[in-house]
Parts: structure tokens; C-alpha cells; sequence
């Protein structure tokens, strides 16, 4: 390996040694991957990491799958693309600001959502409803980085994927960033998105809550945001403040309440939700004669969680809805017309 390029990765390692909190997980000591690979001579290992997620299929695939409204026609509704770069961002900025590694929270962050099935939660609920075990789009965000595209990630970023989902613990800071961001992201998001579809007005958010964080995204988002860097600035552990806390919270049930579910933007989730159990049982029968029993289920579930909600529909259309009769045809009648006009 060339000296020089050699030198430029052992600088940034020590750059994080030398400037990031000591709370921080630097790249040098990682767990490391499950297959040993020679080290990058430009990058540090999890800027690898963030990379190999940024190029995968899997992230590609996101800018056609639902965050909240089903497959917008709208272009400036989030999709769960925007919304993981949404994360990544007040992730990053979390991350400088305590000096954590930045690096690792961005891989998270953008591989957190891979796994998530078209039609958004409402995907996710039918899979789990059909799949034994049940079906968690965090657990399939792992099968995907490590099975599906085989990525071979640090250890480090596949626990923040796995976490990034509330009820798990990170086992790392950038991780617990990554946790926060997410759930910052898509209620201030989700607000903003409701607002346009005309579902809610500012005026019909948590009055305490107004008073609290503001009625205006860019304040509101800034306040959650300096909440959890004020509280956690020289602790071991991120989090945000008791009292900002409980009012994000409150915020995210009063979504629940009025948009998440039973609002205008779930009309459309009954035929969704046809769409992903249909398109199940139909890809389950035609695997029976291919497949050992015990491998359909699995297969069936990572090919319908990894398509986008239009892929998804257009399945359907193709082994549902009937079209025209198509006749092999020719285009004789043209050349009868050509025939004529040269007679």
C-alpha cells in the first residue's frame, strides 16, 4: 500500500482521537466487520461504512417508498429517502456539536431505513400480520446490509440500525443520536407534510406544546435539537431533557391521535394493505413448486419489503387487474393506405 495515502486514514483516525469527546467511538478501535478486509488507504472504517450504504440498491430504492402519504403526487411530500436524509442531517449536527463521531452517526442514519417495506408503517403492519415471528422493518434493515447486499458493515453501525427503533438500547453514543434524530425528524416532518395536505392547521397543535417548542418548524426543530445537545453536552449518555421530553413525546401521541391514525392520509391504506397481502399469498403459491417450504416464507418477505410502492402496484396490476386483448398485429393496413395513395 501506497506510504503517503496510507498515512492520510491514520491521520483522520487520530484526528478522532485527538479532538472527539472521550465518550465518542472512534473509528481505529471499532469491533470490526465479520470478514477482515485490508483497510481503506483514503477513509476510515465507518466512512466506509456510510459509503457502501450510500451506493447499495437498497438506498436507491427509498425515494419511491412512503414516509406518511402513499405515493405523493405531490413532489414536496417527504418520502422515506428525504426522510433519512432529514435524519442524517440533525443527526450530523448533534454529533459536532458533542463531538461525537460524526462519521458513524451519517452510516446509521442513512442505513437505519433500508429494510422498510413499500406503503410505509402501513406495509410493515401487514407483513407482520403474515410473517411468523412477526416482521420489524429495523430487524430487516440488518438482513439487508448483512444478508441481502452483504455490505460487511462494522459492528458498530449494524448495532445502530438495529437500535435506531425505540424499545432497544445502542450500545454506542452516535447510536443514541441516531435513535432521537429519527423520531425528531419525522415529527416535525410529518407536521409540516399534514399542514400542506391541509389535515391539521398550526393552530390545531398542543397549545403547551406551541408555547414550549413554537409553532414555526425551523424553532421548533432548533429547540429539540439544542435540548438534547445542552443536556448532554460531557455525558456518556444522549439524550434530550426531561421537559423537552415530555412535550416531544406529547407531540408524537397528539400525531398518533390525529394523523398517523384514521386521518385523511391513511384513506388510501385499506387497498394498500390489499396490495402487500395479495401480492404475499400470490408469491407464496407460486414458490411451492421451487422452493423447500421452510425458505418461502423468507424469501417471499424480502422481495415484497424490498419493493417501492409503485413496483408494488404495478405487481399487482400485472397479476390482477386484467388488461385488453392484445393481438400479434401488424401494421398492414398502413402500407395498404401507402399503396393507395401511390396508385
Amino acid at each position: 500500500m501506497d506510504k503517503t495515502k496510507e498515512n492520510i486514514r491514520q491521520k483522520l483516525e487520530q484526528r478522532e482521537i485527538d479532538n472527539l469527546s472521550e465518550f465518542a467511538t472512534k473509528s481505529r478501535f471499532t469491533k470490526g466487520r465479520k470478514r477482515i478486509e485490508d483497510p481503506c488507504a483514503l477513509r476510515t472504517e465507518f466512512q466506509r461504512d456510510r459509503d457502501r450504504i450510500l451506493h447499495s440498491k437498497a438506498f436507491r430504492r427509498l425515494k419511491h417508498k412512503t414516509q406518511v402519504f402513499l405515493s405523493p403526487f405531490d413532489d414536496h411530500f417527504r418520502t422515506r429517502l428525504t426522510h433519512t436524509l432529514e435524519v442524517s442531517q440533525i443527526g450530523r449536527t448533534i454529533a459536532r456539536a458533542l463531538d461525537l463521531n460524526e462519521d458513524l452517526v451519517e452510516a446509521i442514519a442513512l442505513g437505519h431505513d433500508l429494510g422498510h417495506t413499500p406503503f410505509g408503517h402501513c406495509g410493515e403492519g401487514v407483513l407482520d400480520e403474515l410473517v411468523k415471528g412477526g416482521f420489524h422493518h429495523n430487524i430487516q434493515s440488518v438482513r439487508v446490509v448483512e444478508v441481502l447486499e452483504d455490505l460487511n458493515l462494522c459492528a458498530e453501525t449494524i448495532d445502530g440500525i438495529l437500535t435506531h427503533t425505540w424499545g432497544y438500547k445502542p450500545k454506542t453514543p452516535e447510536a443514541q443520536i441516531v435513535q432521537l434524530a429519527d423520531k425528531i425528524a419525522y415529527i416535525n416532518h410529518d407536521i409540516e407534510d399534514s399542514i400542506r395536505a391541509g389535515i391539521i392547521s398550526e393552530s390545531d397543535l398542543p397549545q403547551d406544546c406551541i408555547k414550549y417548542f413554537s409553532s414555526i418548524q425551523s424553532k421548533r426543530l432548533n429547540k429539540m435539537i439544542n435540548e438534547i445537545v445542552t443536556n448532554s453536552i460531557g455525558k456518556p449518555v444522549v439524550a434530550m431533557s426531561e421537559e423537552g421530553w415530555h412535550y416531544t413525546t406529547k407531540l408524537r401521541e397528539w400525531m398518533f391521535a390525529n394523523v398517523y391514525v384514521d386521518s385523511p392520509a391513511k384513506l388510501e391504506e385499506k387497498k394498500a394493505r390489499n396490495v402487500i397481502r395479495e401480492l404475499f399469498f400470490l408469491y407464496t403459491d407460486m414458490l411451492k413448486p421451487l422452493c423447500e417450504e421452510s425458505k418461502i416464507e423468507r424469501i417471499v418477505t424480502d422481495y415484497i419489503s424490498g419493493m417501492t410502492d409503485r413496483y408494488a402496484i404495478e405487481k399487482y396490476k400485472e397479476n390482477f387487474i386484467p388488461t385488453g386483448f392484445h393481438s400479434d398485429t401488424k401494421d398492414d393496413y398502413l402500407f395498404k393506405l401507402a399503396k393507395l395513395y401511390k396508385d
